[in-house]
């Protein structure tokens, strides 16, 4: 188990002391971090994360890119778009690896956002036996909920399902 010290911004672990500074291969970063090598490359493109070059022109990613690509991932799994990641993770230092605290305050931006997907998938899941909101006329209650397909004149797509659900991530 390795353990931040704040103080020092060095990572401590089992007879191992490792740097949020340390630099990583490309490999090693995707070993790590799960992403492929095209991910990387995008979100280094996207200025999402940033890597450094040797003198032969590998890349090297500072130990503390982990961090943030485990962000991202966690972003995009509750459908954050990338625009809006990167607004967030430019709100972290650039001095020091972000603490639990940065972590904590960004989180909290997204948790009403958290608790309206929730309550949609409650409900989409506690209809889904009757209806889902797709307004294709081919249950009783449909007929009752969108008589005429009024729903299909709002647009394409399952309009009478919760906005939260309809969303698409960027």
């Amino acid at each position: 188990m390795l353990v931040l010290n704040p103080a020092s911004g060095q990572w401590l672990g089992i007879g191992v002391a490792v740097h949020a500074k340390d630099l990583l291969t490309i490999g090693e970063v995707v070993d790590r971090s799960g992403f492929p090598h095209s991910a990387l490359r995008y979100y280094e493109r996207e200025g999402l994360v940033a890597a450094t070059r040797t003198t032969g022109g590998q890349r090297r990613y500072e130990r503390s890119v982990l961090r943030r690509l485990a962000f991202i991932r966690a972003a995009r799994a509750i459908g954050i778009g990338l625009d809006e990641v990167r607004t967030a993770l430019d709100a972290l230092p650039a001095d020091h690896t972000p603490t639990k605290a940065d972590w904590t305050r960004l989180s909290q931006t997204w948790r009403g956002r958290l608790d309206e997907q929730i309550d949609a998938l409650v409900a989409l899941r506690d209809g889904l036996d009757s209806c889902i909101g797709c307004g294709c006329l081919s249950l009783a209650r449909c007929r009752l909920m969108n008589p005429d397909d009024r729903a299909g004149a709002a647009g394409d797509g399952a309009r009478m399902l919760p906005a939260a659900l309809r969303r698409t991530p960027a």
